[in-house]
């Protein structure tokens, strides 16, 4: 008797699919953090793509074209350097200002105290210390945090290394993964899936050259108004906020703290103003600057911009918000792929 319609064999299958279902999923869920590194990896290596590519053609001595190793090596040298000399330019100021302010702090709360007071929003003035164990919740509660905040950098410098080392081999072998890549597919669309590869790179890529832009234009435009405000080393915090620019949502706030802290060791209504233009600047970028110049780069309308970065900070915070951007690109690609526009038909 032939078992093809037999529903209790249907029901065995059906419940066999369900259960391997659920296990490749259990499974992807307890591998999240690799899938989420490789992904990470595999958008840095298809944005540095075609840079590698331009630096690879190049010939040496009019003759012997660079390796592509030594191509890849030479963009990680720049980044790297250029890493370690911002770090060189904002660390000492920093410091510097950081023990001015560290210095002048017990005056700055005594004074911001008295000023609640005489407005019946503080009862009493309290030291330092116990506020801080009042909003810490004790010693042992700050120093788990603190040890929390060292580990959490730890983990995230190796996981950064990780990346690179990640998108090194990518870049690599970028060629034969796509060419394994386009063979899963029959022949008759293969050609219509490199294209969409292509696509998919070109997008990337624009997207990280649009970031670099957006940094640029922040720090520029920071510099400018922390000038004009007459805030010390300038320069330096204008640096800091085109770095912060580069992470999405909390990147902007965090680079407007030292900014604050710094002119709050001039004058509290200093302070004030430059919370505002930071305030001010942030409005700007989050709902004029990003959606726009995305938009242009990416190929990517500003709605589908704000919601991406709205889904990926709620699904993974920082990093969500930093992956929105491309991950919509990507789908966008998909989409015009699998749903062809029936007027160009």
């Amino acid at each position: 008797m032939s078992t093809d319609h037999d529903p209790r064999a249907l029901i065995r299958y059906a419940l066999f699919g369900l259960a391997l279902t659920v296990a490749l999923l259990w499974a992807t869920y307890l591998v999240r953090d690799a899938l989420l590194l490789i992904y990470i990896s595999t958008l840095v290596a298809i944005g540095f793509g075609p840079i590698v590519t331009a630096i690879e053609k190049r010939r040496l001595a009019g003759r012997h074209r660079l390796p592509r190793w030594a191509a890849i090596l030479v963009i990680y040298v720049i980044l790297i350097g250029s890493i370690v000399a911002v770090g060189i330019m904002i660390v000492p100021p920093l410091v510097e200002q950081a023990r001015d302010f560290w210095t002048e702090l017990p005056a700055l709360v005594r004074r911001g105290q008295q000023w609640l007071i005489d407005r019946g929003l503080l009862s009493q003035q309290i030291s330092p210390r116990e506020a801080f164990e009042q909003t810490a919740g004790g010693r042992t509660d700050a120093v788990g945090t603190v040890v929390g905040a060292i580990w959490g950098f730890v983990g995230g410098l190796f996981g950064l290394i990780t990346i690179l080392i990640l998108a090194f081999y990518f870049l690599v072998d970028s060629d034969s993964i796509v060419r394994t890549f386009v063979r899963l597919f029959p022949r008759s669309e293969r050609r219509r899936v490199e294209d969409a590869c292509r696509r998919i790179s070109t997008k990337v890529s624009a997207w990280l050259a649009g970031q670099l832009f957006l940094a640029g234009i922040i720090g520029a435009s920071a510099a400018v108004g922390l000038w004009l405000l007459g805030v010390p080393y300038f320069y330096v915090l204008a640096l800091i906020a085109g770095v912060g620019e580069m992470i999405p949502v909390v990147g902007p706030i965090l680079a407007a703290v030292p900014a604050v802290a710094v002119a709050l060791s001039v004058s509290p209504s200093m302070a004030l103003f430059v919370a505002l233009f930071f305030l001010i600047q942030q409005q700007f970028e989050n709902h004029v600057l990003v959606p726009k110049v995305m938009e242009r780069q990416v190929g990517v309308s500003a709605v589908v911009v704000i919601i991406a970065l709205l889904i990926g900070g709620s699904l993974l915070g920082i990093v969500g918000a930093i992956l929105a951007v491309p991950t919509a690109a990507i789908l966008h690609v998909l989409f015009q792929e699998l749903v062809p526009d029936a007027s160009s038909s």
